[in-house]
């Protein structure tokens, strides 16, 4: 009852930050709207009943002939054949058949018209070929084709209708790679591009034809998940060994601090350039390597508490009674000794995040398609002239970071003992 207690003070503490406890807030709710990104942004409707039959294209995967169609992979729903489909429209109507009279190689009976014996030909001659060769006049017997039936559907689609690595082929302003979310003027003319609002691109497109929002709030989720995860395991770790060197001292205390000495000094980049000359860079794999340092910040901090905490008397009488050491370092040292690790948290996270961002832009970290604001990052920078990739980029990350740089302040204020209730 006093861990709430003290929680409860320290919670209307970091309420009454109001910068603090606005920014978050706001980072809570946007982390929630970006959660369920696919909801948002995606290629595929929520919904689509066709002739009164229910399809979810965002959770099950159909294929074109669930449709009506030919082709057995999964259609583009965006795409004009998949209307043509829908509507009943013949994807390509049948050529219409040729006859063989009237080409280049055709022969009439004026052409054997000549007095040469050797190539004299009658109209006997051809007489009985003329009932043989005549089917192969036809060029080519076409199947009857029926024409396909309009189908009663509507579709309810997302705010976005691309997702992050979505490459459209058609596009009504004629502009599919850096598409400018206003109009251009076309260099040598007096005429405009018109914005890239017009095909449903709210920030424009990247140098590949993608759309920039839709990379923007997927990248920012997963900078984010990725940030809180990594700033969760390295607590743990760092707890977990931070922990033990304190509350058992002596030599393995003195290896400990060692080993942590000699690992803190192999820089992280050279480990990652090493890893990914012959591994293939995925999250899980960048995740593992930043793991291996993540944990050394915080156990250096739990270290101290416990080297403190582990002399107090109700640590000794609790050694007296007979209580394990797991027991006495996990209830009674532990929440004691948490502090450091909820105040230090969102600067973790920052960190966290700032790793990733930075491997993305150097082209270290998750390779493309997946969505990254670092990748976003370096294609401003590629492409100086696309203010729409670099500006909201730039924007949304350090306005987070600028946030969690506040929550921390107030949660650092809001367990100082210095502090009054």
């Amino acid at each position: 009852m006093k861990i709430n207690k003290d929680f409860k003070i320290k919670w209307r503490r970091f309420t009454r930050d109001k910068r603090a406890f606005t920014s978050f807030m706001i980072l809570v709710a946007f982390f929630i709207m970006t959660m369920p990104a696919e909801l948002v942004c995606n290629v595929r409707p929520i919904l689509l009943v066709v002739d009164g039959k229910p399809y979810f294209p965002i959770f099950v995967t159909y294929n074109e002939q669930d449709f009506g169609g030919t082709l057995p992979s999964e259609p583009d729903y965006l795409s004009k054949r998949f209307t043509r489909l829908l509507e009943g429209i013949p994807e390509n109507t049948p050529p219409k058949d040729t006859e063989v009279e009237g080409t280049s190689f055709d022969l009439g009976l004026d052409d054997f018209e000549e007095d040469e014996p050797v190539f004299s030909l009658e109209l006997e001659d051809f007489e009985e070929e003329s009932s043989e060769a005549a089917p192969t006049r036809v060029i080519s017997e076409k199947p009857v084709m029926t024409q396909p039936k309009p189908r009663d559907y509507w579709a309810l689609w997302p705010p976005v209708r691309y997702d992050y690595k979505y490459i459209p082929t058609e596009s009504k302003t004629g502009t599919v790679v850096l598409a400018a979310p206003y109009k251009t003027l076309i260099e040598g003319s007096d005429r405009f591009t018109e914005s890239s609002w017009a095909d449903g691109h709210f920030l424009g497109t990247d140098d590949r034809g993608r759309d920039v929002l839709a990379r923007l709030i997927y990248g920012f989720r997963i900078s984010m998940i990725f940030g809180i995860s990594l700033a969760i395991t390295g607590t743990l770790l760092g707890c977990l060994i931070g922990g033990t060197q304190g509350f058992f001292g002596g030599w393995i205390d003195l290896i400990g601090q060692r080993l942590t000495e000699v690992w803190g000094s192999i820089p992280r980049l050279y480990v990652l350039i090493i890893l990914s000359s012959f591994l293939v860079p995925s999250a899980l794999l960048l995740f593992l390597i930043l793991n291996l340092t993540a944990w050394m910040g915080i156990a250096a901090y739990i270290r101290a508490e416990f080297l403190k905490i582990r002399n107090f008397e109700y640590v000794k009488a609790a050694k007296a009674m007979g209580v394990s050491n797991f027991e006495i370092m996990r209830r009674h040292i532990l929440p004691n000794a948490l502090t450091p690790v909820v105040t230090f948290f969102p600067f973790e996270v920052t960190a966290g995040i700032l790793a990733l961002v930075s491997l993305d832009f150097l082209n270290l970290g998750v390779p493309s398609p997946a969505p990254s604001i670092g990748e976003l990052l370096a294609q401003g920078k590629t492409n100086l002239q696309a203010i729409w990739i670099l500006l909201p980029t730039f924007t949304v990350l350090t306005i987070a970071l600028t946030m969690l740089t506040f929550v921390g302040e107030g949660i650092r204020n809001a367990f100082d003992p210095r502090k009054s209730i």
